[in-house]
C-alpha cells in the first residue's frame, strides 16, 4: 500500500486522457453486465419460474404448432400425471405494442389444480372470476402499473387471435380481482400476467377452434419426472401430432430462445465490445509509458528494481480498470430492474456481474503487461540519454 499514492498520481498524470479512458472502461463494463446477466438467465435457468414437479407438453416439431385439445385426456391418463392443464399462446398489449401484458387463457379448475399453493387470491375474487364469462385475474404488479381496479375493462389487442365475431384483434376482460405469487422469484416472473377463461377465448377466437398450444402436468413424484415425460411422449409417438414433453424450467427457456441464439449474439457483443477496448486501453498505457521513460529511469536510479517497475505499471492498468469495473457493474446492477420488466418469465441473477472483476483483471494484464515489460527492461544510461 506504501506505493499506491505513487500509482494514483502517475494514473492522474494525464487527468483528461485517464477521464476519458476510465468512461470508456466503465460504458464497457456497464454493457458486459446487463448483457451477461441477460445470458447467464437463459443458459441457467431459475427453479424459482417453475416447480421442479411440473412438465410441460408441446408440439414435437415446434412450440408454434398446436396440439389437439383432447389430447388432455391421453395425458392424464398416463401413470405419474397428477394434474393436467392447457394453455395457449395469447399475445396480447395494451394501447400501444411497449405495454406487454402475458394474458394466457386458462381452464380454471385444472390450471389452480396445477398450480395449486403457488397464488394468493381472495376466496370472494376467486368466485367472481368464476361467475364472469369475461373475467380476468391481474397480478398485483400489473394492477398497480397501469393503475387498474376492480370494475375495470380492460381492453388488449392480441397480436395473433381475431375475434370470430367481427374479425377484430380487440379483447375486452372485466378486472374481477388480483392475485399474488408466495415465491419471489416466480412473482417476478409473474409480474405482467393476466389470466381469463379458455372457454371465452376458444368459443370467441376465428380459427385454431379445440386446439392448445401447449399442456402443463403437475407430477405425483418429481423423482420421476424425466419417466413421466417418456410415457407421454410414447402415448402420441408415430400420431399425427407428436410432443415433447419437458421439465417447465426447460420449456421457459426454449419458448424465450425462440427469437434466436440469444447467447451468440450477446457473446458477439462483448467480444466486439472488449477487442475495441483492448486497443483503447492499451494504447493509453503505451502512450503513458513512452512519456515517462526518463522518470522511469531515475525511478531505477533512485534503486526502483526490475520487478518493482513492472509492478508499479502493472499496478496502474488494474487500478483503473478495477475501479471503471466495479462502477461500471455497480450501474449494471442497478439497471436489472428495468431489464427484468422487458423479460417476462426470466429471472436475472446478481451472481452474472462476478465475473467482472476477472474480467476486468484479466484486461488490465493484457493491456498492461507490454509496457510493463518495456518499463522493466529499460536501460537507464539509454533512457538519460533520450531525454529531451
Amino acid at each position: 500500500m506504501k506505493f499506491f499514492p505513487l500509482i494514483w498520481a502517475t494514473l492522474w498524470r494525464k487527468k483528461t486522457r485517464t477521464l476519458f479512458t476510465l468512461l470508456s472502461v466503465i460504458i464497457a463494463f456497464l454493457l458486459f453486465g446487463m448483457l451477461e446477466t441477460v445470458d447467464y438467465a437463459f443458459s441457467h435457468p431459475s427453479s424459482g419460474v417453475t416447480g421442479a414437479d411440473k412438465l410441460v407438453t408441446t408440439n414435437k416439431y415446434s412450440i408454434t404448432l398446436s396440439l389437439p385439445f383432447a389430447d388432455a385426456q391421453q395425458i392424464r391418463s398416463v401413470p405419474g400425471v397428477a394434474g393436467v392443464t392447457w394453455i395457449s399462446w395469447f399475445g396480447a398489449y395494451y394501447q400501444e405494442p411497449k405495454n406487454f401484458v402475458f394474458a394466457i387463457p386458462v381452464d380454471t379448475d385444472s390450471y389452480f389444480t396445477v398450480h395449486k399453493n403457488e397464488f394468493v387470491v381472495s376466496d370472494a375474487q376467486m368466485q367472481a372470476y368464476r361467475n364472469t364469462r369475461t373475467g380476468a385475474l391481474l397480478n398485483d404488479a400489473l394492477m398497480k402499473k397501469f393503475g387498474w381496479k376492480v370494475g375495470d375493462k380492460v381492453p388488449l389487442h392480441s397480436t395473433i387471435w381475431t375475434k370470430k365475431s367481427d374479425g377484430s384483434l380487440d379483447w375486452t376482460f372485466d378486472i374481477v380481482g388480483s392475485f399474488s405469487v408466495k415465491d419471489e422469484t416466480q412473482a417476478r416472473a409473474q409480474a405482467f400476467t393476466l389470466l381469463f377463461h379458455y372457454d371465452l377465448f376458444d368459443e370467441g377466437r376465428g380459427f385454431g377452434k379445440g386446439q392448445v398450444g401447449w399442456f402443463e402436468e403437475r407430477v405425483g413424484d418429481p423423482s420421476q419426472a424425466s419417466a413421466i415425460s417418456g410415457r407421454i411422449d410414447a402415448f402420441f409417438a408415430n400420431s399425427p401430432n407428436e410432443t415433447k414433453t419437458q421439465l417447465a424450467n426447460d420449456f421457459t427457456t426454449a419458448f424465450i430462445k425462440q427469437y434466436g441464439d440469444i447467447g451468440f449474439v450477446l457473446r458477439a457483443i462483448l467480444g466486439a465490445v472488449f477487442f475495441t477496448l483492448l486497443f483503447l486501453t492499451g494504447n493509453t498505457m503505451m502512450q503513458s509509458v513512452r512519456e515517462r521513460i526518463p522518470e522511469l529511469a531515475i525511478l531505477k536510479t533512485l534503486g526502483f528494481g526490475d520487478r518493482m517497475v513492472l509492478g508499479l505499471v502493472l499496478g496502474e492498468a488494474l487500478l483503473l480498470c478495477v475501479i471503471a469495473a466495479v462502477i461500471g457493474l455497480g450501474l449494471s446492477y442497478a439497471t436489472l430492474p428495468i431489464i427484468r420488466q422487458g423479460l417476462q418469465g426470466v429471472e436475472l441473477s446478481p451472481k452474472a456481474l462476478i465475473p467482472g472483476v476477472g474480467a476486468a483483471v484479466l484486461l488490465a494484464l493484457i493491456v498492461g503487461m507490454p509496457p510493463a515489460l518495456r518499463a522493466m527492461r529499460l536501460n537507464i544510461v539509454d533512457a538519460l540519454a533520450d531525454k529531451r
